[in-house]
């Protein structure tokens, strides 16, 4: 990192946690949903058109998805879109910072809100319900790091676009539900019927939950998966870095 990124994201950091709201919904709530879903009791029992698994065995990666969703698209964007209505992104503007200076903190502190919250949902699942934890860590960190660049890059787009944060609000409560849908939290992707599984897994959301299930179980994920992850991360990515402005 660049010593402007790291004095930036030093700033950024004193800022983010002394926001309570956020890290609950990133960190605290996912685990509180694995929890309550572990808490059914045919959610803990075998089931044979899930290959043997329980439902709860696949919602320790669900709960992941559903932080970074959070992170992505209702947290950062609103910070974002509320410095720009207040004119905080036009003094930064006046300074030696870059827009992408600002947006590699607030992709890292989001990032890493979302890595606490993984481990935290996870170390529940494996102590509470028995979930077995990855075994393939190695392709389970992959997906992780494709899937969040992916996402945050959506809610870069998003802050992009929202001239304040009553617009980034919005549009991010718009895109959650479908987010959670295809990251499997109503239904999980494997369960889906089949013409409506192969679509989701072309959605970000979609081939990570799929990819994480096989990592999960100790297989590398199929290639297109990554592929899918890759795509979606450089064209969002390169999104919001073209239409970002301080303005």
């Amino acid at each position: 990192m660049t010593r402007p990124t790291i004095a930036m994201l030093r700033t950024e950091t004193k800022l983010f946690i002394r926001e309570p709201a956020p890290l609950f919904w990133i960190i605290g709530f996912p685990t509180i949903v694995l929890v309550i879903l572990g808490s059914i009791p045919s959610f803990r029992e075998p089931s044979a058109e899930l290959g043997g698994l329980r439902i709860i065995d696949l919602y320790g990666s669900i709960v992941v998805l559903l932080a970074t969703i959070f992170a992505a698209v209702q947290a950062m964007p609103t910070v974002l879109a509320t410095y720009r209505e207040q004119e905080i992104l036009r003094r930064i503007s006046t300074t030696p910072a870059r827009a992408s200076h600002l947006l590699l903190s607030q992709y890292a502190l989001h990032t890493a809100a979302v890595i606490g919250s993984a481990i935290l949902a996870l170390t529940t699942a494996r102590l509470a319900f028995n979930v077995a934890l990855p075994g393939s860590f190695a392709a389970y960190v992959l997906i992780m790091a494709l899937v969040l660049l992916a996402m945050m890059a959506t809610g870069g787009v998003i802050s992009s676009l929202a001239t304040n944060a009553r617009i980034a609000s919005t549009v991010g409560t718009i895109i959650m539900f479908p987010l959670m849908f295809s990251a499997g939290l109503w239904l999980p992707v494997q369960a889906m019927p089949d013409v409506i599984g192969r679509i989701v897994e072309f959605t970000p959301l979609g081939a990570a939950a799929r990819g994480l299930d096989q990592a999960a179980l100790g297989q590398w994920p199929d290639p297109s998966y990554l592929v899918v992850l890759t795509l979606w991360a450089l064209a969002l990515g390169a999104l919001a870095a073209r239409y970002f402005r301080w303005e």
